[in-house]
């Protein structure tokens, strides 16, 4: 577009061949002056005979191949004319240069300019930090970019909100004491802890926790996430990380909080190499001067979170920097009771709140935070979906089973052999889990296919336990081999449906052997593979004895399973036959075709939550909250 403007101006000559020049103007004296231009191109002067009433002279130009056969042409052309010397016509050379020839050479600096520009204006709009009157743009590119909470208006979470977490929280909460209070420790000759790793599984309430920490400590709360230091400029993350702590020294005391830190905490020069990360190194080594170095400041607070406590760098959570290590794990039965008791206080439904919570709690073992706050918001949105007018039991047992199997797949039809294969792989499940005495207890069966590949469903509820015993783990494994070992008895071939359950039980077969202690032969040894996963800190001959174990292992496993179906084959046609007739079979249809398990139930929430089968009572009209 810019050329087509710069060269317009020579659309309006009409340019001709030597033979229409001379036949047209030459030889009808109509030129009065020629001009080179170039030593490529003519251009012809005509005398003043165009339309004399708007004094439009016509412009005509030529090419020429060299200036020396131009003049020779033009001589010969006039002297077959007669044309004396005195009164030839006239011819000038000039050099000439289009605008946008002469812009070219300065182009690229042009664009380098305005490219500077533009960045300058992109970081300026985007926050690059710094107060205001300050450089701006471009040159706030160090500027730390943590945000400043306001207490009043921006965070409203206290710890009252925060439930399933009370030793993080008695952890934290000498954080906010010391700042709100610091004399009352200093009297004493304590020293304010520098800061605390918040670590643990994704969804557990690391993040929530630190905003309750925002609300409850009345001081300013910086917060700014790992990723923020990492730039494509050199240096850029170390002058972020202090002018950070400058601004937080300025209004001390105060509150760092830099989630998912392991972006620029991760171990130095790992695995033998540097020079890949010299810039995220640098980063860190300023966070560890400014944490505990020649600039330490009181009454600055450092929290950080992290899914990857291991990745750490050993200098970051020594003592003095990272004081303390405040795991926050999955919640147990009542920890996830008081999570729902937050959450089912947005929910619209007439069933008694605490109940409810307690059942809910029991039907979702190994839930997270995050987990149990979307359980919520699917069984709202499955009640909207129904047009009720609150929220019941249904909804919320229909919403857990969404999130552990996935969504139900009613458009997948099986056929009939197919179905009947599931529900006696279902059912051989089923009845392991129920005469196996440390097996989990059983919940619901379903053979209505979900997600992307499950054609069955099994709802188990296991115990909050933190050790598995060698007798635990094998009637785990064998009632993970039921369905395969259910097909074998009942059809003439199997299927693939058994993939997954042979996964699991090679990993629990494995573990037990290279990691538990739990092989005759092998003995108490670790034998587990290297970080890297590759490295094998054991010999040929070891890992030979170690595939031997792991098979001898499984074999067990399956040998009992088998057994128990082979004595329990009735039972096991029982079952599949009901779960053909009506898709779903709940613990209580269980009971009844098999009368009640013969072993008290280790998970206490079937005694505590699940004993009133009608589930929770109405409290009373429904109330939006």
């Amino acid at each position: 577009m810019i050329y087509r403007i710069l060269t317009s101006s020579e659309s309006s000559s009409q340019e001709l061949t030597w033979e229409e020049f001379r036949a047209s103007l030459l030889d009808k004296g109509l030129v009065e002056k020629l001009i080179v231009v170039n030593k490529k191109e003519v251009r012809v002067q005509t005398r003043k005979l165009g339309d004399v009433s708007t004094n439009v002279t016509p412009s005509y130009y030529f090419s020429i191949a060299s200036i020396d056969s131009f003049e020779r042409r033009l001589d010969s052309a006039q002297e077959s004319l007669g044309v004396p010397l005195n009164e030839r016509i006239p011819v000038s050379y000039i050099s000439e240069q289009s605008l946008m020839g002469y812009l070219m050479p300065v182009l690229p600096t042009l664009v380098l300019f305005g490219s500077i520009i533009w960045i300058s204006k992109k970081f300026t709009s985007g926050g690059a930090g710094g107060g205001p009157g300050g450089m701006g743009g471009i040159f706030n590119i160090g500027k730390s970019k943590a945000k400043l909470f306001n207490q009043e208006t921006d965070v409203n979470v206290k710890f009252k909100d925060v439930a399933g977490m009370e030793e993080a929280k008695e952890e934290i909460m000498e954080f906010v004491s010391f700042l709100k209070d610091p004399k009352r420790y200093e009297r004493l000759g304590a020293k304010i802890p520098r800061g605390a790793v918040l670590s643990g599984p994704p969804g557990t309430g690391k993040t929530l926790i630190a905003k309750a920490t925002a609300g409850e400590a009345g001081v300013p709360f910086l917060s700014v996430s790992g990723s923020e230091f990492v730039e494509m400029f050199v240096g850029v993350g170390a002058s972020r990380v202090r002018d950070l702590f400058k601004t937080a020294r300025e209004m001390s005391p105060s509150i760092i909080f830099i989630d998912e830190i392991d972006a620029i905490g991760k171990k130095r020069n790992e695995g033998g190499f540097s020079g890949g990360n010299d810039e995220r190194e640098s980063t860190l080594n300023q966070l560890l001067v400014e944490m505990d170095g020649f600039n330490t400041s009181d009454h600055v607070v450092v929290l950080a979170g992290t899914n990857l406590p291991d990745v750490l760098d050993p200098a970051l959570l020594r003592p003095g920097r990272f004081d303390r290590h405040v795991s926050i794990d999955n919640p147990s039965v009542e920890g996830r009771k008081e999570i729902f008791m937050v959450h089912l206080k947005k929910i619209t439904t007439n069933l008694d709140r605490s109940q409810l919570a307690g059942r809910l709690a029991a039907l979702s073992p190994g839930f997270s935070g995050a987990n149990i706050a979307n359980t919520c918001n699917e069984a709202a949105l499955i009640a909207a979906r129904e047009d009720a007018d609150s929220v019941i039991t249904k909804h919320f047992e229909q919403a857990i089973e969404r999130i552990i199997g996935g969504l139900e797949r009613k458009s997948r039809v099986l056929n009939p052999e197919e179905k009947r294969t599931v529900a006696y792989h279902e059912a051989g499940h089923a009845i392991c889990g129920w005469y196996f005495k440390y097996a989990d207890p059983l919940l619901k069966v379903s053979i209505i296919p979900r997600g992307s590949g499950t054609l069955g469903y099994a709802q188990y509820l296991p115990p909050d336990v933190h050790l598995m015993s060698y007798k635990q783990l094998m009637d785990r494994m064998a009632m993970t081999l039921g369905g395969r070992t259910s097909e074998e008895m009942h059809f003439s071939s199997v299927t693939s449906g058994g993939s997954d359950d042979f996964k699991k039980v090679t990993q629990m077969a494995t573990a037990m052997v290279t990691k538990y202690g739990m092989s005759a032969k092998l003995g108490t040894v670790s034998l587990s593979l290297g970080e890297d996963g590759y490295k094998k800190p054991f010999s040929e001959e070891t890992a030979k004895i170690i595939d031997e174990e792991v098979k001898k292992i499984v074999d067990e496993a399956y040998l009992q399973c088998s057994n128990l179906l082979k004595e329990k084959k009735a039972e096991v046609a029982l079952v599949a036959e009901e779960l053909l007739k009506k898709e779903v079979i709940t613990r209580e249809d269980m009971i009844r075709l098999l009368g009640k398990r013969a072993f008290v139930e280790r998970n206490d929430a079937f005694d505590k939550y699940l004993d009133n089968r009608d589930g929770p009572k109405t409290e009373g009209p429904v109330v939006n909250v």
